[in-house]
């Protein structure tokens, strides 16, 4: 065993042998042993080994293996310069990349943070040497590894691999990597699913228009679209939300969304009813809704029609006709449907996009037609009383009172109806019109935060209450929801038509949601049990 004298006289043997230095076997093999010296030495050692790695091919094996037992080592500065020596063992031999890569991705798991920074650096580095190389070491331990390794590998590429230069990557290292992460999406939970689309969406070939289609066909082969849609899974209905939300960033007018929507209209909006919270999070049927209609957006014409009357007949169920004598004296009594403005904003708009596709589909049956005009006068008038009680409420306002949280509901009402409102003229056109353009309530002003994303916001739906149709009840306030303070009617001149307001709930509503089970297969919201893995290692091998 080499002391601290012995191996920088090793050392200076070596440096000035230069390039003859695999000439000096003896003097190599002697800092090799010093991995059972002392601290000293062996912090000398994890320097040492690396530098003349390349000399000594016959040695490699039990160099590789010197370092990695310096890697484990109890020391943590001895393991700190250890590791960081590693990428070194591969600068001038690449075939050790892989191998390296597999060890470094296993360290990722340390609990302490200055190496935990050292690891990171040692695998970017590895990526500048061969970033195809080192993914197949990352891959290694995500296909096979054990459960914290494979977070830790897959939240490395997700975080640290944006910081590594396009021109390291070439065509065949994307191409690998798309290739591996189909493997993965076998069987992922939803947040790694999350993860790997945003890893994929960062590479260079997905920003053209085949690059944006493959990354649809990934999401809607997760999807699972050949199966039965189980509105009573929860598994099953948060899969295909997520899918859906990660596959709207990539539609366009190049990249349709129709495979999604005939879908949708076939297995999801007919059994839309069905959907119910398990959880008090929101209006699961409100959201799935939004979705829906930002995919009516990016819809190509739809094969059967059928499918646009699928959407029509739900449209309907949410607009009532007027009631018997509604303009009579004697109906004080009389049920007053419920009027549910935000579920009929998203199907009216879904139903607009669709038909733009579909023109003939009201104008050729004369009956439904005539039954359709009368629904969309009964809601207008409504809709145009509470939107004059809004402007009302809201007028004058500005700055920090706008910012105030009932005064943000009255202005997403105010959209909301707002929308409704267009899109009525447009379908009271004889004929029906569809040139109107709308930009939906709930969409975000800015891009969502990662909390956002993880977490679904409260969805509830902005609705007239059943005894609260204008013509109806007389000054009544609004009911509230919770210990919310709600929006108290305007009085005055409209007060005696318009009576009380509708209402409406949170309007911090949107398209973003989190993994509410933390995993899509194996039922009971755990993580899914896969057969490949390992049990636990006693030591960083590959």
């Amino acid at each position: 065993m080499a002391s601290v004298e012995q191996l920088y006289k090793d050392f200076g043997v070596l440096a000035d042998a230069k390039d003859k230095a695999n000439e000096h076997t003896k003097e190599y093999e002697s800092i090799l042993s010093a991995v059972k010296g002392g601290t000293n030495e062996k912090r000398l050692a994890a320097q040492f080994i690396p530098r003349f790695f390349k000399y000594f091919p016959t040695l490699a094996e039990q160099a590789i293996e010197s370092q990695l037992d310096l890697c484990e080592d109890d020391d943590v500065s001895i393991r700190r310069q250890a590791i960081k020596e590693l990428p070194h063992l591969c600068k001038d031999s690449t075939e050790h990349i892989p191998r390296i890569s597999d060890v470094l991705t296993q360290l990722l798991q340390t609990e302490d943070s200055s190496e935990l920074s050292i690891v990171n650096t040692a695998l970017l580095t590895l990526f500048k040497l061969d970033a195809k190389g080192t993914l197949g070491g990352l891959f290694s331990q995500i296909i096979s590894g054990e459960e914290s390794i494979r977070e830790h590998a897959i939240k490395f590429m997700c975080v640290k691999m944006r910081t590594v230069s396009a021109e390291l990557f070439t065509k065949e290292g994307e191409e690998y990597l798309i290739q591996k992460s189909k493997e993965v999406l076998v069987d992922v939970t939803g947040d790694e699913f999350v993860s790997f689309i945003k890893i994929l969406s960062g590479l260079s070939s997905m920003q053209t228009v085949l690059g944006r289609q493959q990354l649809v066909d990934i999401v809607v082969e997760q999807a699972d679209l050949e199966s039965e849609f189980q509105p009573s899974d929860a598994d099953c209905v948060d899969r295909l939300m997520q899918c859906v939300k990660q596959a709207l960033p990539f539609f366009s007018k190049n990249v349709m969304s129709t495979k999604i929507v005939t879908y949708m209209c076939d297995q999801v909006i007919p059994s839309l009813s069905l959907l119910t919270n398990p959880e008090e999070d929101g209006d699961i049927q409100l959201e799935m809704l939004h979705l829906f209609a930002e995919l009516c957006h990016f819809s190509g014409e739809l094969e059967d029609e059928t499918r646009v009357q699928k959407v029509f007949e739900k449209l309907i169920e949410y607009m009532p006709l007027p009631p018997e004598g509604e303009d009579g004296e004697n109906d004080q009594t009389s049920d007053e449907p419920k009027l549910q403005f935000s579920y009929v904003e998203c199907l009216m708009y879904s139903f607009h996009e669709l038909g733009r596709k579909h023109a003939d589909f009201l104008t050729s049956d004369e009956a439904r037609l005539k039954d359709f005009r009368i629904r969309l006068q009964y809601f207008a008038r409504g809709c145009q009383m509470y939107m004059k009680q809004l402007r009302l409420a809201v007028q004058g306002k500005k700055g920090e009172e706008l910012k105030s949280e009932e005064n943000k509901i009255k202005v997403v009402a105010l959209k909301v109806t707002s929308n409704i409102n267009t899109l009525i003229k447009d379908l009271f056109h004889n004929p029906p019109s569809y040139k109107s353009l709308i930009t939906l309530s709930w969409k975000p002003i800015q891009k969502p935060t990662e909390d956002d994303r993880q977490k679904r916001p409260g969805i509830t739906p902005i609705t007239f209450d059943d005894a609260s149709h204008p013509k109806k009840q007389r000054g009544s306030s609004m009911k509230s929801r919770g210990a919310r303070q709600m929006y108290q009617p305007p009085s005055g001149k409209f007060s005696t038509k318009a009576g009380s307001a509708p209402t409406f709930g949170d309007p911090d509503y949107g398209t973003g949601f989190g993994n509410r089970r933390g995993a899509w297969r194996g039922g009971g919201g755990g993580r899914r049990q896969r057969g490949g893995w390992r049990g636990g290692r006693g030591n960083y091998r590959y």
